[in-house]
């Protein structure tokens, strides 16, 4: 028989967490989510539902109870007769824990 081993305690690597939370999302729409424990980022946009939550649970010490993602499609706008293309945004809509919060205003 094998001896049964203990899993070590997993760290965090800071550095692999942070290119997948690209910015907070600071709107009327996103402001009214904190009412219901929620924080809006943008994420990249081949970033998972798992890996959004280690990145949230990681880097804020919170948490997450729900990640719900949304992926903007980008658009074709004019500016003077010239055509323009907005990029393809990924959002993540991340749900805490009751007693859990981020304060988006403050850095890192």
């Amino acid at each position: 028989m094998s001896k049964a081993t203990a899993k070590k305690p997993s760290t965090v690597n800071l550095d692999a967490l942070y290119p997948i939370i690209v910015s907070p999302v600071i709107t009327e729409k996103a402001t009214n989510g904190s009412m219901h424990n929620q924080v809006t980022f943008r994420v990249l946009r081949d970033a998972t539902k798992p890996q959004i939550r280690k990145a949230v649970e990681g880097l804020f010490n919170v948490k997450v109870t729900a990640v719900n993602t949304h992926n903007r499609q980008g658009k074709t706008k004019r500016f003077k007769g010239r055509l323009g293309f907005r990029s393809d945004v990924k959002f993540a809509i991340v749900t805490l824990a009751e007693g859990s919060k981020i304060d988006v205003t403050t850095g890192l």
